[in-house]
């Protein structure tokens, strides 16, 4: 029917409606929840015509199954996303120029003398 809910499950829901709120109560309470749905699809037909006009025609023909987030899976997602940063890193890597394994000349330094303070950068700290 509606919801996932079956025939059964429903004819229990009302049994159990008619239990709890009782027989005197029921028809009001009907009353109301008819008035809610007539409501809501007062609004839903209202938001559309609203969105209509505010669009355009162009929304008539927009393929609203492209849109549906359901119909994506967020493995292959992730999967093709990092596949695609994987093959950027390999072909930037061939395409790097090669690393010369030339030795670095090393800094000498020279050691302080015995009551010398240690150099101090002003900038750096």
């Amino acid at each position: 029917m509606f919801l996932g809910i079956n025939g059964s499950e429903f004819i229990v829901l009302a049994v159990l409606a008619v239990v709890i709120l009782g027989p005197e109560k029921l028809p009001e309470y009907a009353a109301q929840l008819a008035r809610l749905v007539k409501e809501l699809r007062r609004m839903a037909t209202g938001a559309k015509e609203q969105l209509r006009e505010e669009v355009g025609d162009d929304i008539a023909d927009m393929d609203w199954r492209k849109l549906d987030p359901r119909q994506y899976d967020p493995r292959k997602i992730i999967k093709d996303a990092l596949l695609d940063d994987f093959e950027d890193a390999v072909s930037a890597a061939k395409e790097a120029p090669a690393i010369s394994h030339k030795p670095v000349a090393l800094v000498r330094t020279v050691p302080l003398a015995a009551h010398e303070p240690a150099p101090f950068d002003s900038e750096a700290t």
